[in-house]
């Protein structure tokens, strides 16, 4: 049977979705289900004819416009009930869950995820595509864009946990990240050694939690985020600061959109930027920052160059490079494209972005990115003067201001609210699956190894 056999009308009713939420819920979930009778009468997405794609992807296509136009016309009631009025703060993975059970047929549920997430990208149907409908809507609006920003900044339930210890103990052993606090100064070392740092949703996890733990403790004053030495063998014995988005978790299926993509930006990396949120009471602002530096070994490629651009101060070693090679993977490099520019110029910013270009520490147009170069046996040194610089008492004060001069909130916001659908979208594009399947032999780790 085709899809035409059917007989079941997938485009649904734009005019409905649109009408009073209780007509628009039912008649999304009806469609959404036509919609997936439909496509389990086609093979799986790999062995699927041209002619058996092409109808696949305008059911696709016609579920999708309706889940669009639901939410344009009820993303914040959505968002409202989602979250008890805004009450409740609900990080992107648990949204979307509770998106999936309140509203089915909306965001894929958790059972249905499972099952692709066991794929590799080749082989998905691409259901996070339709959370990136629903992220982009929801960051899209001011009122529920914003609550969920904050929401995003608040402490994780794992760093709440492991923090009595840490105040204690000043240390904590992550997995990919090693938390050690010595005096004021809460020391970050990614030690994802045999993948030079390649990120994936257990670093971003790990990672968060070490971010929150810095934040929160009383004792530390300023964060340093440095790169381990590394098993892997074209640098052994070797610091690296970090390969970017590993390719290979990527081709397995391992990168998702939700706790890797999502979270990464408008998790810890936003938290470096902003701080951490807090419940308050009274006039004083509910929000914890620290200042950061990062230093630099061999490369920051890919995401590890994007999180320089978050920092107080970065330092690198005189050999050390930096690229973006989104071009090349067909992915966005997150907020890069936010970001870049006001770091090195918009030529710059094209030539690395669009075309490839590395840049080198020592080059001229490296100067907006990084404040100090040394040599690789002075890094050391140069790394305690920047933090005793950053403990300054008016520091904290002078950094939020220029932050605040430098990226408005709002305007971080409805850049995300396009990341969202963009970067779901490149996810599952024909160029990328074809990509990222290079990087399934043992012998690649990262983005650029």
């Amino acid at each position: 049977m085709t899809v035409a056999e059917t007989g079941v009308d997938v485009r649904g009713d734009l005019h409905a979705v649109r009408a009073e939420l209780g007509l628009a819920r039912t008649t999304l979930t009806e469609a959404a289900e036509h919609t997936e009778d439909l496509l389990s009468i086609l093979p799986v997405p790999a062995d699927r004819t041209p002619e058996q794609r092409a109808e696949a992807a305008a059911a696709l296509d016609a579920v999708r416009a309706l889940r669009a136009a639901f939410l344009d016309a009820h993303v914040d009631e959505v968002y409202d009930e989602l979250t008890d009025g805004r009450t409740r703060y609900l990080r992107v993975a648990e949204l979307a869950e509770a998106a999936a059970k309140a509203f089915p047929g909306l965001v894929p549920g958790a059972d249905r995820l499972a099952v692709e997430r066991a794929n590799v990208q080749a082989e998905k149907e691409g259901l996070e595509i339709d959370q990136g409908i629903f992220f982009s809507k929801v960051l899209g609006s001011a009122r529920s864009g914003s609550h969920l920003m904050d929401a995003m900044l608040r402490p994780t339930p794992r760093a709440l946990g492991l923090l009595p210890e840490f105040t204690e103990t000043g240390f904590a052993d992550l997995g990919s990240v090693r938390l050690e606090r010595t005096g004021a100064v809460a020391r970050l070392t990614m030690c994802r050694v045999d993948s030079l740092n390649a990120e994936d949703d257990q670093q971003i996890d790990d990672i968060e939690t070490a971010v929150d733990l810095a934040l929160l403790d009383p004792s530390v004053e300023v964060g340093l985020l440095r790169g381990g030495e590394m098993t892997h063998p074209r640098y052994r014995g070797r610091r690296v600061f970090s390969a970017g988005i590993n390719l290979k978790s990527l081709h397995r299926g391992g990168i998702s959109l939700t706790d890797f993509l999502l979270r990464r930006e408008l998790g810890y990396i936003h938290k470096i930027l902003r701080g951490i949120r807090l419940d308050g009471t009274g006039w004083r602002p509910s929000v914890v920052e620290k200042p950061w530096t990062a230093v630099v070994d061999s490369f920051a490629i890919g995401g590890g160059m994007q999180l320089l651009l978050v920092f107080d101060e970065v330092l690198a070693a005189s050999d050390a490079f930096f690229s973006l090679p989104a071009a090349a993977e067909g992915i966005v490099p997150g907020a890069s494209n936010f970001r870049l520019s006001k770091a090195v110029g918009p030529r710059v910013s094209r030539q690395v972005i669009l075309g490839g270009r590395r840049l080198w520490a020592t080059e001229p147009e490296t100067a907006g990115l990084v404040d100090e170069v040394h040599e690789a046996d002075q890094l050391d040194a140069a790394a305690e003067r920047s933090v005793q610089r950053l403990r300054g008492q008016a520091v904290l004060a002078n950094r939020r201001m220029l932050n605040l001069a430098d990226e408005s909130v709002d305007e971080f916001r409805v850049y995300m609210a396009d990341f969202s659908l963009q970067q779901a979208l490149r996810l599952y594009s024909s160029d990328v699956i074809d990509k990222v399947g290079r990087f399934s032999a043992p012998k690649r780790a990262g983005a650029d190894d």
